[in-house]
């Protein structure tokens, strides 16, 4: 029955279960497989969401079924491990997000009435949240923000949690006139400051501009991830335009290079 349902291509999800279990077993499994742990598969967890993240931007459809399929055996990795330490299961994380599901949207699976704004919605949701940290014994207001998550986009979620008990900028002209304050400061400072002391500035003022981005409604993770394709994009046609020149960017200058730049900038906004 096992080899089976490791070849029924139409068995779903329980093939992928059945094929991590044989892939952990401690007797004919894979050497790799079993060495690994939470730990171990945690980075790898990582990357496959940033992947999805990254074929979703490229609206690269084909490769995004094949990212989801990775992203979904992380899951199926770490349930295996959870079960195999006989703390907790597939069906029980599927059955615990189901029910987190169905009590955060009583408008939808509850009496609740379902004629409301989406800023009603979110503003029930939150509270919603905020009694389940209760229950969990979160007390602050910045409880339960994820210590893994990446720097950026921990940044906001703090900021949003603080936000939410009145500790913000009113106005984004504030945090405009903040984020000029800690430039200054890390510009002034640079050249008295320690190596530890000017790490610490500039953390604030990526801190404050992960705050700007809040108040002009923009997603800082999203923003950079943009920012780093454009800058890719150019810089792999600045190497083009350069070899077609018989030449490298180690053969070129950096006026050289900067012209390049500034003619494909040029025509990208000529095209848009």
């Amino acid at each position: 029955m096992g080899d089976d349902l490791i070849h029924d291509q139409d068995a779903g999800i329980e093939r992928l279960l059945h094929i991590m279990r044989c892939l952990r077993d401690p007797d004919t499994g894979c050497p790799w497989d079993i060495e690994q742990d939470f730990d171990s598969i945690a980075p790898y967890t990582i990357e496959e969401a940033y992947e999805v993240a990254d074929a979703i931007q490229r609206r690269n459809w084909a490769e995004l079924e094949g990212e989801l399929g990775d992203l979904l055996l992380q899951t199926v990795y770490h349930t295996a491990m959870g079960e195999e330490a006989g703390h907790f299961s597939f069906q029980s994380v599927v059955q615990a997000i189901s029910d987190k599901m169905v009590a955060r949207h009583p408008h939808v699976f509850g009496d609740e009435n379902r004629d409301k704004s989406a800023a009603q919605q979110t503003a029930d949701w939150e509270a919603i949240k905020a009694a389940e940290r209760a229950g969990k014994a979160q007390k602050g207001a910045l409880d339960g923000v994820a210590i893994g998550l990446p720097a950026l986009l921990r940044a906001l979620k703090l900021q949003k949690r603080a936000a939410r008990v009145g500790f913000d900028w009113p106005s984004t002209t504030q945090v405009l006139d903040k984020l000029r304050e800690e430039a200054a400061e890390l510009v002034e400072a640079q050249n008295t400051l320690s190596a530890d002391e000017i790490e610490d500035e500039f953390g604030d003022l990526l801190f404050v501009m992960a705050n700007l981005g809040r108040h002009l409604g923009v997603d800082p993770e999203a923003a950079l991830r943009r920012t780093n394709a454009k800058f890719t994009r150019r810089f792999e046609e600045v190497e083009a335009r350069l070899a077609a020149r018989g030449k490298t960017p180690a053969t070129s200058t950096l006026e050289e290079m900067d012209a390049l730049w500034s003619d494909i900038k040029a025509a990208e906004h000529a095209r848009a």
